[in-house]
This record gives structure tokens, sequence and C-alpha cells, in this order.
């Protein structure tokens, strides 16, 4: 898939401009509940945006009202239920399903390059998992979140219990799986499921305003700062620090360091320049 273009039914489709790729889930219809279709095209777009050097920040989105409200439950009703009215798990189904989680939720949540989830309403079920993989969360005020999938006999998934777990805590991560309440805008900015929370009207632009930023920082100091940020909860402090130093060093050879670094005995702003990340051996 092209980066600029659209996957099957334009159910989703991506766009660059000015280093913010973006994606948008495009079933206003219908919530922008996922379709097969739709999965796929954000597994191609995620790969693509980060293989490419054009891009600075990936920003994921819904067109509409609505995030992304899930799985579509009027598909389910159709074809006899999540399970496809059969008697025994599938086992290419649970397969694909595993490789569709990783590839979607797993890779933007291990991301080298910032991701922005813009929420103009709701995130629920599979929807609130992609919202949750993200760096940043900004919210309109008519953001609302829901786990949802005990309202339709489901467990859950697309990492939704991991990531409650990891934001919330174990606690309200229970409240929330089992209980399913409706959170709103600014509770949810409490919790830490939000970053911000926008009035309606000066959404977009908050988000664009967050997009540019991200897009022109130092891409290679971020995503070495995103490595150490994913290591940090399952190392000690002193394996943190170990592993922090080649990264540090890394960087400190970079154009955007040694540039900064003249910017700031000159006292003017920095301007970094590239966006392509070099391996340096993090793993995030």
């Amino acid at each position: 898939m092209l980066i600029n273009g659209t996957s099957t039914e334009d159910d989703v489709y991506g766009d660059v401009e000015d280093g913010i790729g973006t994606i948008t889930l495009n079933r206003p219809d219908r919530r922008n509940a996922l379709s097969d279709a739709m999965v796929a095209g954000i597994e191609s777009l995620v790969d693509a945006m980060q293989d490419s050097d054009e891009v600075g920040v990936i920003v994921i989105t819904g067109a509409g009202k609505a995030f992304c409200s899930g799985g579509d439950v009027q598909d389910f009703d159709a074809k006899g239920g999540e399970g496809g009215g059969a008697d025994e798990i599938d086992a290419d189904a649970v397969e694909a399903q595993r490789k569709a989680q990783r590839a979607t939720v797993g890779k933007l949540y291990r991301s080298r390059k910032p991701v922005i989830a813009a929420i103009p309403g709701a995130a629920a079920g599979a929807g609130l998992g992609l919202a949750l993989a993200a760096d940043f969360r900004i919210g309109s005020e008519r953001a609302v979140f829901a786990t949802a999938f005990g309202a339709v006999g489901l467990s859950g998934d697309f990492g939704v219990a991991w990531l409650l777990n990891d934001i919330v805590g174990p606690v309200k991560a229970r409240e929330l799986m089992l209980l399913n309440p409706r959170v709103r805008a600014e509770e949810a900015r409490e919790l830490g499921l939000l970053n911000e929370v926008v009035p309606e009207e000066q959404f977009e632009a908050r988000v664009r305003e967050l997009a540019e930023q991200l897009a022109n920082g130092p891409a290679q100091a971020y995503a070495s700062m995103l490595d150490n940020l994913d290591r940090a909860p399952r190392e000690s402090l002193e394996e943190s620090m170990d592993a922090e130093v080649p990264l540090h060093k890394a960087t400190g050879l970079t154009d955007d360091h040694i540039g900064a670094v003249r910017a700031f005995v000159e006292k003017r702003t920095p301007v970094f320049g590239r966006r392509r990340i070099a391996e340096t051996g993090g793993d995030r």
C-alpha cells in the first residue's frame, strides 16, 4: 500500500504532509468499527510510515464523530457471532488475529516514531486498544472511552487488558473491564487515558500543533527515548542506566545534536533535519 492512498473500499486511508503521517479510519456510518479490510490497511500503513524517511510522527484518528467503536457487532450478528457460528475454536482464525494484533496495536506501541491518537469521540473495544497504544492521546470534549467487551459477552482483545493495566493500574483496569463504564473526557484525562482534552472547535488545530512539534524534532533522540521508556518497567535502575549509555552516545554523534548544541550556544531555536532512524541496538 502506498502511504498516500486508500485501502479496500476506502475504509482506511493514509496521508503524509509536512512530516506528519496520518492514518484515518473511515467508516463514519459504523462509528469506524473495524472491518478485516481496515485492520489490513492499518497494518500496511503503519509499516509504510515506519519505513518512510518522510514521516516523523504518526497520527491515527477516525472520520466523523467517533475514533473507533471496535469490532463490527452488526457483522458479528450477521455471521452468527464472533466465532462465525462454529462449535469449536478455529485455530487458523486464532493465529490470524494474533498476527493482526501484533501488526497493529503491537507495532503502534513499539513504534520508534512518536504516535498520536486523535480521539474526536468514542473509542471502544479494539478501538480502545488502538488508542491506548499511542504515545499521546488528544481528545475532544466529546471523547468517551469504554471497554465494551462484556456488553457483547466477549473477554477482550487487541491488548486492551494489558494496556489498561499498564496505564491505570490493576484495580481500575478490573473496574473498566468488568463493569464497562463510559469514561468521559475529563475523567479519562484524570486517569491518564488522555493527555489533553481540547474544545471540539480547537481539536484539529491542537492535534496538528503537537504533530508538527514532534515531526520537526530530533528523530533519533526520540527513537532512543522511546527505547529507554519501553525497557524501564522491566529493568532495574542500574540495568536501565547501563542500556541508556550507548543510545545516548549514538545520539551524541548526530547532526541534530551537534546543530542543537550550536543553536543553544548562539541562543537560537535549533532546527532538526533528519527523520531517518539509524539502527542503534534498541529493542522497542
